[in-house]
């Protein structure tokens, strides 16, 4: 599938890109290229072939959550500069 020059400028322009006319012709010629491989890939059969999310088979490697205690407050806030009782204190960012 030829893409016309001016497919290539309206998505240069999408894009944001400036393309000097050397780079307009090489990207034209890739990107035909690629829509006929697109094509090509769409002479496939594959209405018996199952839709997949991945090629490989992904199995979630999280650890399990367990409930384990905690450190205690004072150990929490033993090296913050600024702290109450119960809090970390930090300069006030918001007016």
């Amino acid at each position: 599938m030829k893409i016309s020059r001016e497919e290539i400028e309206h998505i240069a322009l999408l894009s944001r890109l400036y393309l000097s006319e050397e780079e307009k012709e090489l990207y034209g010629s890739q990107l035909s290229r690629i829509l006929d491989y697109m094509e090509k890939l769409n002479e496939l059969d594959t209405k018996d072939v199952e839709p997949t999310s991945h090629v490989l088979p992904l199995c979630n490697v999280m650890r399990d959550d367990i409930l384990r205690p905690s450190i205690p407050k004072e150990n929490a806030l033993a090296n913050a500069p600024d702290h109450t009782d119960k809090f970390y204190r930090v300069p006030k960012i918001i007016e």
